[in-house]
């Protein structure tokens, strides 16, 4: 059984009070139509607030849509800060990202379930630069030993996740965002 340590419990709670005195009033983070991200699934659209009832309480939900892969989840709206969901980055910011990769240093352990773990890790964080750790981590790891099965799908799901941002930001292809990423991910920093 794992703790959490106190200081983020507090974190959690306090931030969960809040989002729950917003929305007693009728107040979300996020509106219908927001370009969101969500760290485990990548971008997608707030299509509808809706309000169900669990466990014999009535809790608001958003309806998060992607436009990559069509998957539609049901986000708490209490727990949204804690989750980590944010809004995507502006063309400013994507620009300025896509210009800051190949600089990017990765480090990657030799122990396969501590990399995995890592990786994960970072994933989990929802920042665009730890994503991009992943992918620029597993690609130069492929390319030198080949990777694993998981460490295959971990790459797919920090590019899906990648692009899927960059997409709604840009208003882009997934094909021709793809191969943008590829080719910064593998291009050589500036001395």
């Amino acid at each position: 059984m794992e703790f959490e340590p106190a200081w983020n419990q507090a974190y959690q709670e306090a931030d969960n009070t809040a989002a729950e005195a917003a929305a007693e009033k009728g107040v979300s983070m996020f509106q219908i139509g927001d370009l969101i991200v969500h760290p485990m699934h990548g971008a997608g659209v707030i299509d509808d607030v809706v309000q169900e009832k669990v466990a014999g309480k009535v809790k608001e939900y958003y309806v998060f849509k992607m436009p990559v892969g069509g998957l539609i989840l049901k986000i708490p709206t209490a727990n949204c800060q804690a989750i980590g969901i944010r809004s995507i980055i502006s063309e400013e910011e994507a620009e300025a990202f896509f210009a800051g990769i190949p600089a990017l240093e990765v480090e990657s352990s030799a122990n396969w379930n501590k990399r995995y773990q890592e990786n994960l890790q970072r994933l989990k964080s929802g920042d665009l630069r730890e994503v991009s750790r992943v992918i620029k981590g597993l690609m130069t790891r492929d390319t030198r030993r080949g990777l694993s099965t998981g460490e295959r799908k971990m790459l797919q799901t920090a590019k899906r996740i990648l692009i899927s941002e960059i997409v709604l930001t840009e208003h882009g292809d997934y094909e021709n965002v793809e191969s943008r990423v590829d080719r910064a991910m593998t291009q050589e920093a500036a001395v």
